[in-house]
């Protein structure tokens, strides 16, 4: 069984977020702890299993996604990795359809190299910002919003971009406050530098200390900023070591996630 290490949302190796992808032959899924096991020994963020489905269903592919330590219900990167593999080795041609946890997901590569998925917009109800939640993140929370259950985060806006990326969070006391994690954000500082928004994500309930660049977490990110800059066309920049950029189009109810992927290891699973 080929394994491939995509590094997705960037033109280069080594930046981006890097998730493991398998395609298999069979027109089911292994069971749950050799899935959950390989995703484990890979130990990326995520790590996609996608097996091909009957001709003329509403699904051309399933697809699931596993962190090192539990299955996610929606992931971004890894479904963009995963379309990047179907496309560059030819097992799939033009868009493709996936079957997973949240509904049928579609990717659509682009001339220019970008892949385009298609998602749910996260919707967003506004809190009160939970008392220590400044205290565990190490700065000051301006607004907070649940992303809902497809998203499972807290979205909280803070000062500025710059301290965005000064955040050191105390993580284990981050597990409080959402089911997966934060989402730390600001406005751009200058957006002549081709973003509008920053953000970091920090998953430790997930196994996630920091998600490189979280496709999910910008079907929330997306209508927030949109809704804030009065423009349904957007570019976010993730501020994690790695760093990565995604191009946001929220349409209502769903929203476009584009960006680019690296294949840079492929091999053999040998067990």
């Amino acid at each position: 069984m080929r394994i491939r290490i995509v590094d997705a949302f960037t033109d280069r190796p080594f930046a981006g977020n890097p998730a493991g992808v398998l395609l298999l032959d069979a027109y089911a899924f292994p069971d749950d702890d050799r899935l959950q096991n390989i995703a484990m020994e890979v130990n990326h963020a995520e790590t996609a299993f996608a097996h091909p489905l009957p001709e003329g269903g509403e699904a051309d592919w399933a697809l699931r996604w596993f962190t090192p330590v539990t299955e996610v219900s929606m992931c971004g990167h890894a479904t963009l990795a995963t379309a990047h593999v179907l496309h560059t080795s030819g097992a799939h041609k033009g868009p493709v359809r996936f079957a997973t946890r949240s509904g049928v997901l579609t990717a659509t590569p682009g001339d220019d190299g970008a892949v385009t998925l298609d998602f749910p917009t996260a919707p967003l109800t506004a809190v009160d910002v939970p008392e220590g939640v400044a205290e565990a993140l190490g700065a000051r929370a301006l607004t907070a919003f649940d992303t809902g259950p497809s998203v499972g985060d807290l979205l909280v806006e803070v000062d500025d971009e710059r301290t965005v990326h000064a955040l050191r969070p105390d993580l284990p006391a981050l597990t409080a406050f959402s089911e997966r994690g934060v989402i730390a954000t600001a406005r751009a500082e200058n957006p002549a530098l081709g973003y509008d928004f920053v953000s970091r994500c920090f998953f430790p309930n997930v196994g996630i200390d920091e998600d490189p660049v979280t496709g999910s977490a910008h079907t929330a990110l997306a209508p927030y900023w949109s809704q804030r800059l009065g423009r349904p066309v957007l570019t976010g920049l993730q501020a994690s070591p790695r760093s990565g950029r995604v191009r946001t189009e929220v349409r209502g109810a769903r929203t476009l996630l584009s960006g680019r992927a690296v294949t840079v290891i492929e091999g053999d699973l040998l067990v």
